[in-house]
């Protein structure tokens, strides 16, 4: 298990990490210096947004920083402020940091980051697929009774991380913010891009989004209920590789109880029953879903892909499973720094940039040991060398 961020006394500078980064993104963040400052005409602003995301991006690599009062302590010392080139931030200019500064843009320093990185080996049939896998799926994360904006539940407050993630980058690319009841389905449909091929689970199965995604120019590959209501129009003979991957039945089929709901989506789909391997160590949990041998059953628009490359797509989901691990206990984002929604959505494009820069450092997809030996230098008990050390060896399986 990756280490928690445990409360702290006051920071020192021995005790900070991952200034290397800021080599990386430094540069881009200049360019936001005036963002903001429209308003200021006299010139008092003292913290900018580009000093304001440095140290968003110093929490982020610091395990040792827990709150917005830990990061207010970093800035007064001397080498944060020299590296960084932020002055000292008082509690007042940080919280006022994320209700001024446009979240927005940083999307474009994250595309730039995203064009520098390169696919990291994989499966070899996933290597050439025409289209960008992209799992999407959300995570909620407790929020303060005082954050009336974000609703859940009865008496309970919470934010929904609605996250989009690059498959062959092993990276987020777009992480959109609501409360707690937030849609998933309405958020992914405002956000739809051309060329891309969306893999779900069933939270995010209906007709009209299916549809919102081919009008975009895209795929999808999504499980959907067990008891969902099909025709089948076309039975497809199974080779021998949709076998060994556990494919029961591979058929062409139009979605939908009625003629109405039919209507909704204006093409047959494909549907593919895959048998799961159950996982020895969670079936002993008594947990339902794949992880029990159970047969799932996957949606796609595409037919020219083989079987067992649909459900080997579908596979590949868990990965931004193992990245919500990853965005709450080890960039400390479970753990909110604002209340208002901006400077949440200010966090989470930090935790971004943190990915890709990690990305771009080690240049392989992020194991859940290699979290945990990142998380080891960032508190300190592991040097460089011996993080460098563990990729390399993970370098030399590939």
């Amino acid at each position: 298990m990756p280490l928690m961020r445990a409360r702290r006394d006051k920071i020192k500078e021995s005790q900070l990490q991952g200034f290397k980064y800021f080599k990386a993104i430094g540069g881009m963040l200049e360019a936001l210096h005036d963002a903001g400052c429209q308003r200021d005409r006299a010139g008092n602003r003292q913290l900018h947004m580009d000093q304001y995301m440095s140290l968003l991006l110093l929490y982020m690599f610091n395990p040792i920083c827990t709150s917005l009062r830990a990061v207010q302590q970093a800035s007064e010392l001397q080498k944060v402020q020299r590296i960084l080139g932020c002055p000292r931030a008082s509690l007042g200019s940080l919280s006022e940091s994320a209700r001024v500064f446009d979240s927005a843009l940083m999307q474009e320093i994250i595309e730039h980051l995203s064009e520098k990185l390169k696919p990291i080996a994989g499966h070899s049939k996933l290597d050439d697929l025409p289209g960008i896998l992209t799992a999407v799926d959300g995570t909620l994360i407790p929020a303060l009774s005082k954050m009336t904006w974000a609703l859940w539940k009865t008496n309970q407050q919470a934010v929904k991380a609605h996250t989009q993630f690059d498959i062959q980058k092993h990276v987020p690319v777009k992480i959109t913010v609501t409360d707690g009841n937030g849609n998933e389905k309405d958020v992914l449909a405002d956000h739809l891009e051309a060329g891309r091929i969306y893999v779900k689970d069933r939270g995010y199965a209906g007709l009209a989004l299916f549809q919102q995604i081919l009008d975009a120019n895209s795929s999808f590959v999504c499980r959907i209920r067990d008891n969902a209501v099909y025709e089948v129009l076309e039975k497809h003979a199974l080779t021998e590789d949709a076998k060994a991957a556990g494919i029961i039945f591979d058929r062409k089929v139009r979605l939908g109880s009625n003629a109405k709901t039919r209507e909704q989506l204006s093409v047959p789909v494909r549907l593919i029953a895959v048998k799961c391997t159950p996982h020895i160590k969670r079936a002993k949990t008594g947990r339902g879903g794949p992880e029990q041998g159970e047969t799932l059953f996957i949606a796609t628009d595409r037919f020219d892909l083989d079987a067992d490359v649909i459900a080997l797509i579908f596979k590949h989901r868990w990965m931004i499973e193992i990245f919500f691990r990853f965005f709450k206990h080890v960039l400390g984002c479970r753990h909110l720094l604002s209340y208002c929604q901006n400077g949440i959505e200010l966090q989470t494009y930090a935790a971004i940039i943190a990915c890709m820069l990690i990305a771009l450092w080690t240049g392989r997809k992020p194991t859940l040991r290699t979290y945990e030996m990142l998380c080891w230098y960032f508190t300190g008990m592991a040097s460089e060398e011996e993080l460098l050390a563990h990729i390399s060896r993970l370098q030399k399986q590939d």
